[in-house]
């Protein structure tokens, strides 16, 4: 009687039970597991690891290179990350840390990367792509410029409540005549729309975003593209020192001329408790932002010599503007910045 043959193991098409395999291995013998052709293949630094592969019914390769090693060296790496527009990571399949540099990192930034590369030899592959890496999520801040049908506003502070849901400041003289539903200028790209505002005796708006695309930061956005973070929010101050942005227009070298004044523009509107600073403003800055530092103060409503230039940080004793309190609508909206 013949003996009976060893049964030969099932093949390892889990990835889990592939992974699992190499683990026992250690990651001084093995590097990863990959597909290739439709099959797992586990990769590991030495032949007898390799016949610990095939007996749990796996495809086996031999590398120069153990996954402690180039883990070890994404570590090396991962000292230079911040750079904007570079990913890298271990690739299994080529056993290398694969390091792609896309368009906008300056040479000075290459340089870097290439010098920690050329240490570690073939364990690093380097290649150039094409583009810019951007969130997939369009980014929205203060002072963006955003439109409703032929109707031009700036956002004001992004706000949010207790459970988390996203809200946008803007002036409540922008929603009226129907301009509920607002996109943001750069991209027509669909916000949300407003959900409670006033206009007489205030001048705001609270727009929901209901975009899942959009990204509302807690920041604004100067005109040199720069951001600045807000944090909290109070009533103005008399005599203290303030800046606005908006989408038109910014200006950063202002004043709190009187927390609280009663305002009548020139078509009969008349609003009350607004703030008055010596900050200017031009036709579009509406609904943007006023603050000091990280606080945010205000939501601008208008002035006087809007169809004018603004000269963002020099002295202008002849321009004033108004703003609604954002301390105001926050309190009655239930809302806070952050």
């Amino acid at each position: 009687m013949s003996p009976t043959a060893q049964a030969a193991p099932m093949p390892l098409n889990d990835q889990a039970k592939a992974a699992a395999v190499a683990v026992s291995l250690g990651d001084d013998r093995s590097a990863g597991v990959y597909y290739q052709h439709g099959r797992l293949v586990v990769a590991v630094t030495d032949e007898g690891a390799a016949a610990a592969v095939r007996n749990a019914g796996g495809t086996p390769k031999v590398v120069e290179h153990s996954a402690a090693e180039l883990e070890a060296v994404h570590g090396k790496l991962d000292e230079l990350a911040g750079i904007p527009n570079t990913s890298w990571g271990v690739d299994p399949s080529s056993n290398q840390v694969s390091v792609k540099i896309y368009d906008g990192v300056s040479s000075a930034e290459r340089a870097r990367i290439e010098r920690v590369a050329a240490d570690h030899g073939d364990a690093v592959r380097i290649e150039r792509r094409p583009g810019k890496l951007e969130r997939t999520a369009y980014a929205m801040r203060g002072g963006l410029g955003i439109v409703s049908v032929d109707y031009m506003c700036s956002a004001g502070f992004n706000v949010q409540n207790d459970s988390g849901e996203k809200f946008m400041l803007t002036a409540g003289h922008c929603v009226i005549g129907g301009n509920y539903t607002w996109f943001r200028y750069s991209g027509n790209i669909k916000l949300g729309s407003q959900v409670d505002w006033s206009f007489e005796p205030g001048d705001w708006a609270v727009i929901d975003y209901t975009n899942p695309d959009v990204a509302p930061y807690g920041t604004i956005q100067y005109k040199d593209g720069s951001e600045g973070q807000i944090t909290n929010s109070r009533w103005a101050s008399d005599n203290e020192k303030v800046k606005r942005v908006g989408t038109v227009s910014q200006d950063l070298d202002g004043m709190v001329l009187d927390p609280s004044v009663t305002v009548t523009y020139d078509d009969g509107a008349t609003l009350y408790n607004m703030i008055e600073t010596s900050l200017c403003v031009r036709h579009g800055d509406s609904g943007g932002p006023m603050f000091t530092g990280t606080t945010a103060l205000g939501i601008n409503s208008g002035g006087n010599y809007a169809d004018q230039p603004c000269g963002n940080t020099d002295a202008q004793p002849d321009r004033v503007s108004f703003h609604h309190p954002v301390q105001d609508v926050l309190n009655k909206q239930d809302l806070k910045v952050y």
